[in-house]
């Protein structure tokens, strides 16, 4: 999994403390309410009752709940870059970068579904947001890997469809194994993948 790149771009921060921690309620509400209606059914007085706050409230630091939606879809990105890059920080070379990074990104994945399961709506909802979440990943993993790969850590290829590839497959194992059917432990999973990522499928 890639470290952090850049922070994304989101709407101004209010000035006082009262402020931001209720902008704060309003999102952890609608993370929550998105979760469990979706994007279509869920509506500005739900996520205000939950939120516990007067629609007109919410107006100061929203314009549409299609706001609320995309700062969702990027927070989960920045959030998802910034604990791998401190998990994998102390990695020795990069193939044990990957190892931890990928156990490091399904845990998180457990630890914070409803933000997940709202990335995979915006493929629907709002595929700029969707695109632009995986276009920034691929952009820092492709570099880190060419940088690795000019070290000597892994093998010459492909940096862009390597990328791309690895991506894919964390995110597959994070719906199959952590939102979907929890059967098997993170570590199991991680450790199988690895395996695959590092000794291919030759036998």
């Amino acid at each position: 999994m890639p470290e952090s790149s850049t922070t994304p771009i989101q709407t101004s921060l209010p000035k006082t403390k009262r402020g931001r921690a209720r902008r704060e309620q309003i999102l952890r509400a609608a993370e929550q309410v998105f979760a469990e209606r979706g994007f279509s059914d869920t509506s500005i007085s739900d996520i205000t009752r939950v939120a516990g706050t007067a629609q007109g409230t919410l107006y100061i630091y929203f314009n549409s709940k299609e706001d609320i939606f995309r700062e969702l879809v990027a927070e989960m990105g920045h959030l998802t870059r910034t604990v791998v890059a401190e998990a994998i920080g102390s990695a020795k070379g990069r193939l044990e970068a990957e190892k931890i990074g990928l156990r490091t990104f399904l845990e998180f994945v457990a630890e914070r579904p409803a933000l997940y399961r709202i990335v995979e709506e915006a493929r629907f909802v709002h595929p700029p947001s969707y695109e632009a979440y995986f276009a920034s990943f691929a952009d820092a993993y492709r570099r880190q890997l060419e940088t690795a790969a000019k070290r000597g850590d892994i093998k010459p290829g492909d940096a862009e469809i390597r990328a791309w590839a690895l991506m894919g497959m964390a995110k597959t194992l994070g719906e199959r194994f952590v939102l979907w059917k929890k059967d098997r432990e993170i570590d199991e999973v991680a450790d199988c993948a690895f395996d695959l990522i590092g000794k291919g499928l030759e036998p």
